[in-house]
């Protein structure tokens, strides 16, 4: 019999965090008949779910609980969960329900089946998110199927079932705000999709805002790629070429037919041009600096207060 780790970021989910159990304990002890043991990671929430993770944790021993000092993201939360996993599998979801416990057994199946396979992401069969995040999710895909030499057919969502030994090459990654999901395409190529269903947000909004996701792309991409520098120097040696040819172009037109350009308005949108290009290079510039400047602290990527196991 296999022990499962199902480690769950938490943040303002005090009204779903007790069907959550009920469920993924209905799924263990009914369908799959495995062990588990549930880990959940309060990032701070501003409301009431440490309490419930609290009174979960009494009830059940099979309930662990962390709570961190400050917000430090879901990312850095997932890894707080991995560093005490003790399962022979891993099993990442979210807090709000849009996971379905239920339909851990078909990955669990697969994995079962398929020697060949180090992790399985769940593939939604119908996502329930909004216009924005499908926007976004689709975005990052492509970046990152760029950046990594990822399958684009492959998606990556937060629904995961991973062998212990991928979540451990995980843990001794030592890098600045992780990403998991680029950190298992760059640990294994033995992942796959499973479909699954998921359902609507039952309670509350989403955390990641237009803002916040078009943020975490940008860093994703400055963090594992060097394509914005790629293209502005690209954009450099394009202008350079065009300003050659127009002074070709000008000169020549001048000596055989006498005409000058007076160019005042040309001038001026072309210092303006320019000047945003240059601009734009030293933004991306420092970006990468900050990055390097992160890395080279080497803070901690959580700071755990109190944890009840």
């Amino acid at each position: 019999m296999s022990l499962y780790s199902i480690v769950v970021p938490v943040y303002n989910s005090e009204q779903t965090l007790e069907e959550l159990y009920s469920r993924v304990r209905n799924v263990f002890e009914n369908t799959i008949h495995q062990e588990f043991e549930l880990i959940l990671v309060d990032d701070s929430s501003r409301d009431n779910s440490y309490l419930v993770m609290q009174h979960l944790h009494k009830s059940d021993s099979r309930v662990k609980i962390i709570q961190m000092a400050k917000n430090f993201g879901q990312h850095p939360a997932l890894l707080c969960g991995f560093s005490f996993a003790k399962g022979d599998f891993v099993i990442t979801m979210d807090d709000d329900l849009q996971h379905r416990p239920e339909e851990i057994p078909k990955m669990t199946a697969v994995m079962d089946e398929r020697d060949d396979v180090d992790v399985i992401i769940a593939k939604y069969e119908n996502r329930k998110h909004n216009f924005i995040r499908k926007l976004g999710t689709r975005i990052s895909v492509y970046a990152t199927s760029r950046m990594l030499g990822k399958d684009p057919n492959l998606e990556i969502t937060s629904f995961r079932l991973m062998r212990k030994f991928i979540v451990d090459a995980i843990l001794n990654t030592n890098t600045h705000l992780p990403q998991i999901g680029n950190l298992l395409v760059q640990s294994s190529n033995r992942i796959v999709n499973v479909p699954v269903h998921h359902d609507a947000r039952k309670v509350g909004r989403s955390n990641y805002t237009f803002h916040r996701l078009v943020k975490d792309l940008f860093y994703d991409i400055t963090s594992n790629s060097a394509f914005p520098l790629l293209l502005v120097r690209d954009l450099g040696i394009f202008s350079f070429l065009v300003s050659v040819a127009l002074g070709f172009f000008y000169l020549i037109r001048y000596f055989l037919y006498g005409v000058s350009v007076e160019g005042w308005t040309t001038l001026v949108l072309l210092i303006l041009a320019y000047n945003g290009i240059i601009l734009l290079a030293i933004g991306i510039i420092g970006q990468y600096l900050i990055n390097i400047l992160n890395e080279a602290k080497k803070m901690p990527n959580y700071i755990i207060r109190r944890k009840e196991f």
